[in-house]
């Protein structure tokens, strides 16, 4: 599903009958720790760049929550201004990757090329669009260096026994984002503090090579960047030195976000880096933190095994954003069970047409995402529009409802599938293809038709036993999976 930004950023948007001159797009901005009315720094051109994964194994459900998180907010900001561009970065170099390549006893890029497309298609199977820009790390060593050579110049970093640090005291903002004093902080390197750190909370912006680690040639000799520096280069690289949002989950705001920020501030001689800082909640399993050493970490590639990714989309949308997510296996059968109310309600539509309908996004849900993306509100508006819709009696009201439901669901990257599919292809049932459950289904409607009732209800029930739902209207028996 894609979608067409509106022509203006008018107070009057296009996606909605709401006046957003009195309904403005408010967002929580974790620097000033309060909701902000969001104004871009140019309206013909906002910019996101949001944190991706480090490509060395599976994307786990945590990791999800941002990629959902930041796509609905995409989707929001080009409903309301003509050109966004949106940037989420690929890791592809970092120590855990090097371990995994040596571990498999292949090059590095074999694991980073094989868990990138594994991610994009994960990604995309919860209905997460493509950014406008994929910038890959490696890709920008060179940029990196660059910066890393300013900010020695300037004072702000330093090189030691072939390291190059950034100088923590050296930043008088750095700690702002946090909001953590000087003593409380760690040192933001992914390497143990060591003697040659003017100060302990210090962080490695560059770190040299052994011969049989990948490297690249520099001014402080063969090495690779640390990992905080790789997004603020590609982030001026590709978007400038001022960006609207920079987004992530609430586990980077420090040290790598609280990094971030000063480096960059201190690169562009003091100009602000990110007008807004956006944190989504961690995702706990059962109410317990996601663990390998508990061993109840969730991989999106097994549980696209046993439920749509829509279902898991739905699942991630139901908590606020900015609030812990307890994931339960009940949570994402009640997802599903949700989404076959939703579906429902479209399919008993599927006669109507709506070409005559405008697609615009219905007032509810568009008040209620444009407040700091208020998921479980916009969710309760859908539900309401399914409710009617299941109601309606007027044909022109019916189409109304069906295209206020398209339009809301396509902005939320929910019901984008035909209807019939979505039942036909749920997940969780016996293996039992559609042409079968049709045969089943015509012979139980004979065997109603010559009234053998207990032929009829055997029917029934072999396809209950094996995950088909029956459900006989006016229209005639509809089935579904379970």
């Amino acid at each position: 599903m894609t979608f067409s930004a509106s022509k203006s950023s008018t107070s009057k948007s296009s996606a909605s009958n709401i006046d957003t001159s009195s309904h403005p797009l408010s967002l929580y901005n974790s620097l000033s720790k309060q909701k902000e009315v969001f104004t871009p720094l140019d309206p013909a051109r906002v910019t996101m760049y949001v944190c991706g994964p480090t490509v060395y194994s599976y994307a786990h459900i945590g990791n999800a929550r941002p990629a959902v998180v930041f796509d609905l907010l995409s989707r929001l900001l080009r409903r309301l201004y003509p050109n966004v561009v949106y940037a989420r970065n690929i890791t592809d170099v970092e120590d855990k990757i090097m371990i995994a390549a040596k571990e498999q006893g292949v090059e590095i890029s074999e694991i980073t090329d094989k868990f990138t497309r594994i991610y994009r298609e994960d990604m995309g199977s919860l209905g997460v669009l493509p950014p406008d820009l994929e910038p890959k790390a490696t890709d920008h060593i060179g940029q990196m260096v660059s910066m890393m050579e300013r900010l020695i110049a300037q004072g702000n970093a330093y090189e030691a026994e072939g390291h190059v640090l950034f100088h923590v005291p050296s930043y008088d903002g750095y700690g702002r984002l946090s909001r953590r004093a000087q003593d409380e902080m760690e040192a933001g390197a992914r390497v143990e503090v060591a003697p040659y750190k003017k100060d302990a909370s210090d962080f490695v912006l560059w770190k040299p090579s052994s011969d049989d680690q990948v490297g690249w040639e520099s001014p402080w000799g063969r090495g690779r960047p640390g990992w905080h520096i790789e997004c603020s280069a590609m982030i001026e690289a590709h978007l400038g030195d001022t960006i609207d949002i920079h987004g992530g989950g609430i586990d980077l705001q420090f040290p790598h976000h609280e990094n971030e920020l000063a480096q960059s501030c201190c690169a562009h001689d003091g100009k602000e880096f990110a007008r807004f800082w956006m944190h989504n909640g961690f995702v706990n399993i059962e109410k317990e933190k996601m663990s390998k050493s508990i061993g109840n970490v969730l991989l999106v590639h097994n549980l696209l095994d046993d439920a749509p990714g829509e279902a898991i989309r739905l699942a991630l949308l139901n908590g606020h954003y900015r609030q812990p997510l307890d994931w339960t296996a009940e949570g994402l059968k009640q997802s599903k069970a949700m989404l076959d109310r939703l579906y429902g309600a479209l399919r008993s539509l599927q006669d109507v047409e709506v070409g005559a309908y405008e697609d615009v996004v219905p007032e509810g849900v568009m008040a209620a995402l444009l407040d700091d993306l208020n998921t479980p509100k916009a969710l309760s508006e859908l539900f309401a529009l399914a409710k009617q819709a299941n109601q309606a009696e007027s044909l022109e009201e019916k189409g109304r409802l069906k295209q206020a439901l398209l339009s809301a669901g396509q902005l939320m990257g929910l019901l984008g599938q035909d209807a019939d599919a979505w039942f036909e292809e749920g997940a969780g049932s016996a293996h039992i293809d559609g042409a079968e459950i049709d045969a089943l289904v015509d012979a139980r409607l004979t065997a109603r038709q010559n009234k053998d009732f207990a032929e009829a209800d055997r029917i029934r029930d072999e396809l209950s036993e094996r995950g088909i739902i029956i459900e006989d209207g006016a229209g005639g028996a509809k089935w579904r999976r379970a």
